[in-house]
């Protein structure tokens, strides 16, 4: 029911999911990250348990592959499902079940890799595959969303368009972009709406928040008073 991208920064270190479907608010059931270790999708018949089983085998050392086949074993539904991983080491990995609707697979890329079911034909993750390997000079982001916008242009799912998600991760945590369209006739056009307000109000402020280098974040009132006064906004802080 779903087409997405896992994927991992070599430069950085950052992991990211991308994911779209016709269904209501696929951010809530598909990806999953965590730094410093990978990123999963878990889709079709999707089992949201298999998203931290996956993370915890790679946590332990475990290959992508390894890890989603030891996921895997204990669930009754494998044929249902269709998962894939990056970890670390920028190793992919992807299972589609045996009952998983037509048409369905994946494709592995150097540090990502794309999976899909229920799509309208093999052509949506071989876009979606070939715009993630000629996008290296994207932003990891723009870039997988680049890559889902050419899968859509070859049909995506084959019962439309409902939501689509973006995750990534660096060095916190929790996700530095978590964005989610839950509901919209044209959901990737709105994700990458989305993105780009991030970038313009978001991306600018992570430095100031708290996180494992600066567990306080930015707390001279002074300062947080200039950022503000630099965006427009007439504020004060109690003293």
């Amino acid at each position: 029911m779903t087409w997405s991208i896992v994927a991992r920064d070599p430069a950085t270190g950052a992991f990211a999911v991308a994911v779209t479907t016709c269904n209501l608010a696929v951010g809530a059931s598909c990806p999953f990250l965590r730094t410093g270790v990978g990123a999963v999708s878990t889709q079709s018949m999707s089992n949201r348990y298999l998203g931290p089983a996956v993370l915890e085998g790679m946590a332990r050392g475990l290959p992508a592959q390894l890890a989603l086949d030891a996921a895997l074993a204990g669930d009754e539904g494998r044929g249902l499902r269709q998962i894939h991983a990056v970890d670390a080491q920028g190793r992919v990995a992807a299972h589609t079940g045996a009952n998983c609707v037509e048409w369905c697979g994946s494709l592995a890329g150097e540090d990502f890799s794309v999976a899909g079911n229920m799509l309208a034909g093999a052509a949506v993750v071989a876009a979606t595959a070939e715009a993630m390997a000629k996008g290296t000079g994207l932003p990891l982001p723009e870039r997988m969303m680049a890559a889902l916008h050419a899968g859509q242009a070859k049909g995506g799912d084959k019962r439309g368009t409902q939501s689509a998600a973006l995750m990534l991760t660096t060095t916190e945590d929790f996700p530095d972009i978590n964005l989610r369209v839950d509901d919209h006739a044209a959901p990737l056009v709105e994700l990458s709406r989305l993105l780009a307000l991030w970038r313009e109000q978001a991306e600018p402020t992570l430095h100031t928040r708290p996180s494992r280098a600066n567990p306080a974040g930015l707390v001279d009132l002074d300062a947080i008073e200039a950022g503000w006064r630099a965006r427009g906004m007439d504020l004060r802080l109690p003293r």
